[in-house]
């Protein structure tokens, strides 16, 4: 393999609003969560206040229903295109964000991402509880890249990220490449290559120009 590519999810795959919001609104919380994260984006809050008051709106809510309501998830075009060019060019496509970990299984599950990272919530009988049993910040999201890198024999100067906002800074400092796409002014300052649209094919051109330079 010749490299990795990470994609964030919240802002970059699913535009203008984060999954977060998209369930929360089917749960009748969603100014709340997006209230919520708003602060977190301000640094008036932690990472962990955010998913602590968005998991109790999960209390009572089944897997099945979560799947269902992520099946409508806004989604930009050309994800699947993107994951097909990575296959064929011997790089891993992954995903690296702080959406619930139900959130990038699915996408894993429908687009053929390798693996992804998140926050996870307590399930008994496939009824969440509301309980978060794990945390996810900026760093941690990091973190997890490295770890996956690692396994493969790779470091992160040998991966690439795609994100939009802050919770991609830590990463866009390490890696290859960074490329923010339809992202954040903090976002687009650290970046390596700037991308706007509502296709994620987008980022292909920067993604091969990199590669080959390789």
């Amino acid at each position: 393999m010749k490299a990795v590519a990470f994609f964030d999810v919240d802002g970059t795959l699913v535009p203008g609003i984060s999954s977060a919001v998209h369930l929360a609104g089917h749960l009748g919380r969603a100014d709340a969560v997006a209230e919520a994260e708003a602060a977190w984006d301000a640094g008036l809050v932690s990472a962990r206040y955010v998913e602590e008051l968005d998991a109790r709106g999960w209390a009572g809510t089944s897997e099945t229903q979560i799947r269902e309501w992520l099946g409508v998830l806004p989604l930009v075009d050309g994800i699947a295109e993107v994951v097909e060019w990575c296959v064929d060019h011997d790089v891993i496509p992954a995903l690296a964000t702080l959406a619930w970990h139900p959130v990038g299984v699915y996408l894993c599950e429908t687009f053929g991402f390798v693996d992804t990272c998140g926050p996870r919530l307590e399930v008994r009988d496939g009824i969440y509880t509301g309980i978060p049993l794990s945390s996810y910040d900026s760093e941690a999201k990091r973190d997890f890249a490295v770890r996956f890198a690692k396994e493969r024999g790779l470091t992160l100067d040998r991966c690439v990220a795609v994100g939009d906002s802050l919770s991609d800074l830590p990463l866009f400092a390490e890696v290859g490449l960074a490329v923010a796409f339809n992202a954040t002014e903090r976002a687009r300052a650290l970046a390596d290559v700037e991308v706007t649209g509502r296709d994620l094919r987008a980022v292909l051109p920067s993604l091969e120009n990199w590669l080959g330079s390789q």
